[in-house]
Parts: structure tokens; sequence; C-alpha cells
């Protein structure tokens, strides 16, 4: 255990009875890694905006020649915000995964913030807030994207971005969770094999689920991009209805769930 680690501990132990907290210090540690992404923003930039046209053009139009789903609408209006969704899920999940871990590691950012009055719980929730910021980031620049193909079909897309924040904290939680355990920067290859690559093709992005065999449709469904990408879907087509507030409450009950367990599984590994 660090000495900066160290002092952030309670002096009479962790109080495991109650769930941890964060206070607004944590702002700060969002800050700091706004600042740092601020100046680096020209090399953070493009990616969303290019690897989501070539996606789109390949998919969309390329594949989308030979794809009828009925009910009159075209496979690149399909997969639009399906793509919105997905790559706002992948920029809160590579920043929590590798970004997290090398600012933990490698640069000892976090021991280093602890030293300070800011708790390990404020750091993590900071982590979190960042995360989630990028994936709201990442949605707006998709829907630039997509806008100039006429794939925005309503004035709730504006919401989106709310929405991708939400999405957000929740996929920076799952993936502060795996980063609890990661012994290796190399670890988080199985988080991408296992676990996000399986959401990106098996959640209502590239294809219905109704489509699929019964178990690969609960399968589907219980993946947290499935309601992020539905909701996206109706919001960017101006189709919301009360049924959507059965994804919303799904989200916004798993990010509370692993908010509260990425503070508690950090916590342990930053004072082993």
């Amino acid at each position: 255990m660090s000495p900066a680690v160290a002092g952030a501990l309670p002096a009479r132990g962790w109080p495991w009875g109650r769930l941890p907290h964060a206070s607004r210090r944590a702002l700060r540690v969002w800050q700091r890694n706004r600042d740092v992404y601020l100046r680096l923003w020209r090399a953070e930039l493009m990616p969303p905006f290019f690897e989501s046209l070539v996606i789109l053009l390949a998919m969309g139009v390329g594949l989308g020649a030979y794809v009828n789903l009925g009910g009159g609408g075209s496979y690149l209006q399909f997969i639009a915000p399906g793509l919105v969704a997905s790559y706002a899920m992948f920029a809160a999940a590579f920043e929590c995964t590798y970004g997290s871990y090398f600012r933990m590691e490698t640069q000892r950012t976090f021991d280093a913030i602890i030293a300070t009055p800011l708790s390990i719980e404020d750091v993590i929730a900071g982590e979190v807030l960042w995360g989630a910021t990028r994936a709201a980031w990442s949605s707006i620049a998709v829907l630039a994207v997509i806008s100039p193909f006429g794939l925005v079909e309503s004035w709730w897309a504006v919401a989106v971005p709310l929405l991708a924040f939400g999405a957000g904290v929740l996929f920076s939680g799952i993936a502060l969770v795996f980063t609890a355990f990661a012994p290796t920067l190399t670890s988080f290859n199985y988080f991408i094999t296992m676990f996000l690559t399986p959401m990106f093709f098996f959640s209502d992005v590239f294809f219905p689920l109704e489509g699929l065999p019964a178990g690969l449709q609960a399968f589907g469904r219980l993946l947290p991009l499935t309601p992020f990408a539905r909701l996206t879907r109706a919001l960017t087509e101006g189709r919301f209805s009360a049924s959507h507030w059965a994804d919303v409450a799904y989200i916004a009950v798993l990010a509370v769930v692993f908010f509260y367990a990425a503070l508690i599984l950090m916590r342990r590994r930053l004072i082993k």
C-alpha cells in the first residue's frame, strides 16, 4: 500500500456496513482529465467521426443494398442509431479500462490525487463522470456523421447526449469493475473480446433481435447496450413511447449497481 493511499484511509477503518460515497470534489478529477484531453484533442477528435462513417458506408450503404428488413425502413436507417449507442459505449469502456489503468499503474496519478484532500471514492467517481462525458461526446460526434444522411428524423435527438451520459455511467462502472481485477494492461483483451464484442453484435445494433433464436434473443435483451440502442433509435426517429421507460429503468438500475461496485472494488484494489 502506498503512503498516499494509506493516508486516505479513515482512522477507524473502512465502514463496510454502509455504502461508499463520493463528494463533489470528484468534479476535480473530472476537471483534471478534461484538461489533459483538451491538450491532446487533435489525436482524440477524428476517430469517432472517421470510424463511424466507414462503418455507416460499408454496412449501411454497401451491405444495406442487399438487406430488406421490411416495415418500410432502410437498413441504413436501422443501424445508424445503433452506431451512436455503440460508439458511446466504446468511448466510456476504453476510457475506464485502458485510460484508468494507465493513470493508476503507470502514471500513479491516483496516488498523487489521493495525497490531496480527495478520497479514493472521489477519484473513482471522477473517473466514472469522465467516462460518461466521453460517451456523451462520442454520441454527438456520430450524430454529426449520420445527420447529413437524413438519418436524424426528430428533434428528440437532442436528448441523445444526455441519454449517452447516463449509459456512460453504466459502461464506465462496468469497465472499472473489470479494471479492479486486471493484473496487466493486456488483460483488457478479454474484456473487449468476451464482453464488448458480443454486445456490439447482439444488442439490436446490426439486426433486430426478434429474428434470432429464442435463446439468443434472451441473451441479447440482457446486454446493457440493447436498451441503450433501442432508446437512441426511438429518440432519433421520434417514436419514444411509454414502453421505452422500462429500458430507461433498466439502464438506471444497472448504472447504480455498477457505480457502487466500482467504488468498492477499486478501493480494495488501491489499498492492497
